[in-house]
């Protein structure tokens, strides 16, 4: 089966009104162009570097005006829409990296909480520490839609393989990488992370993202793109400002991957065990 997909691009600031609204024009754009699943980038609500800033703003998930926003927005247009993710108040004072998806009826069908925390220190001196304010997930998920198996990660989920190889090994078909890179780290390994997450797996990978210099401060390096399960980039945008990123999904290529190569099939077991190098003038036993 084959359908449309579309990838939205934002520059999302700290206003969450406004960015919901930037997000309803875009996704209309999206469907407009006959998109029938549309995903948007990591932190669609607010890029908020500022902590009490963006606590001033956070809501809960019911009152959560992105969350509402894009219920009523999949239930007007007749589409699946992913909000890659947006920031969401805990009781426990944390808050949740979640991403939501909504089917044609606008209800709910599934939130993934982003598990691996952007915990680095760069050459550039940029210091990012969100296990000190996020509280990771712990579960995949995986939709069964009409037209795909989707698969669930948020941003820094690409560098960790194996949580798109049990997506897959589970018969997942697309794999969806919403994200919010930095300009460094994506110059450096955007494309290439996305391209081996396809490759390696035989999937789809449909990366919404976000892109430019925000009100915060931030810059983040843009480049949405939907690639295919041999690695070819489909469609992709550029490094700043809005975009809508549209491809035909041709799910009959997933299986072509793997019959062509059938890694995921051919993976075996094994142990392994690490071996002592001898002292110097020493023997090895």
């Amino acid at each position: 089966m084959s359908f449309k997909a579309a990838a939205i691009q934002m520059c999302s600031g700290v206003d969450p009104v406004k960015n919901a609204a930037d997000m309803t024009r875009l996704v209309r754009d999206a469907a407009s162009k006959g998109a029938i699943y549309v995903q948007t980038p990591e932190m669609t609500g607010a890029v908020q570097k500022d902590r009490p800033g963006l606590r001033a703003v956070l809501r809960d998930e019911p009152n959560d005006i992105i969350v509402k926003t894009a219920s009523e927005l999949a239930k007007e247009l007749g589409i699946h829409l992913h909000i890659g993710s947006t920031a969401i108040a805990l009781d426990d004072g944390k808050i949740a990296n979640r991403g939501f998806l909504f089917g044609p009826d606008g209800k709910l069908i599934n939130r993934y909480d982003k598990i691996h925390m952007f915990d680095v220190d760069l050459d550039n001196g940029e210091s990012w520490r969100e296990s000190a304010v996020y509280r990771p997930g712990s579960e995949a998920r995986i939709a069964s839609l009409p037209f795909a198996e989707l698969g669930f990660s948020i941003c820094y989920d690409v560098r960790f393989p194996q949580l798109f190889r049990a997506q897959a090994v589970a018969g997942a078909e697309v794999m969806t990488v919403p994200a919010a890179f930095t300009k460094q780290t994506g110059e450096a390994h955007w494309e290439i992370l996305l391209r081996a997450r396809a490759i390696e797996n035989g999937m789809f990978v449909i990366a919404a993202a976000q892109a430019g210099k925000h009100e915060d401060g931030r810059e983040t390096f843009g480049h949405s793109m939907i690639i295919d399960p041999w690695g070819k980039v489909l469609a992709s945008a550029g490094g700043t400002g809005e975009a809508v990123v549209i491809a035909e999904i041709d799910i009959a290529a997933v299986k072509s991957a793997h019959d062509k190569i059938p890694n995921l099939k051919n993976a075996r077991e094994f142990s392994l065990e690490k071996i002592a190098t001898p002292a110097a003038g020493g023997v090895a036993a």
